[in-house]
């Protein structure tokens, strides 16, 4: 990996709908070039998948994120490993993380209710093997998501404040 492909995986990361013409302009190589780095990249790994940042908060009502943070007792030999592959099977698990701190996974996921993200936990989450403890944060609004900012506040409006 050199730097034009820390570039064009900056400017894929960006906007992934760019043009390989537009690409190839700004990285100073052909079209070709190009599509034989993306191709590369892909077959290595490092592109996983090209997708939108949607502001599903925008789009519909009926959606509710959560992030879950979980203690974990690590398996010998496995780590957290195994029990992170099971967890990522869930569709509504968006995202999972092995993370530092008082928890050792965080998942981001969704449901249509509180009710149903409630569920979730305590029915298929909490009561699985080496799960220590479970805490559920709701998400209640997105300002920013990779990268993309869904709030501008008007020039001179000021935010609520108080104490």
């Amino acid at each position: 990996m050199d730097d034009k492909d820390r570039t064009l995986l900056s400017l894929l990361e960006e906007d992934c709908t760019t043009p390989v013409h537009d690409l190839a302009i700004m990285l100073e190589c052909t079209d070709d070039e190009i599509l034989s780095r993306k191709k590369s990249l892909e077959d290595a790994g490092i592109i996983g998948r090209y997708s939108a940042v949607i502001n599903w908060e925008a789009f519909e009502s009926g959606v509710v994120f959560a992030i879950i943070e979980l203690k974990v007792a690590p398996e010998r030999e496995w780590g957290y490993d195994r029990i992170a592959e099971r967890i990522a099977r869930f569709s509504n698990v968006r995202s999972l993380r092995l993370k530092t701190g008082s928890h050792d996974l965080q998942l981001l996921v969704t449901g249509k209710s509180m009710q149903e993200i409630a569920r979730f936990v305590s029915e298929q989450i909490a009561p699985m093997d080496r799960i220590r403890e479970t805490a559920t944060h709701l998400i209640m609004k997105t300002y920013k998501e990779n990268g993309v900012l869904y709030v501008e506040r008007e020039e001179g409006k000021r935010l609520p404040f108080s104490f």
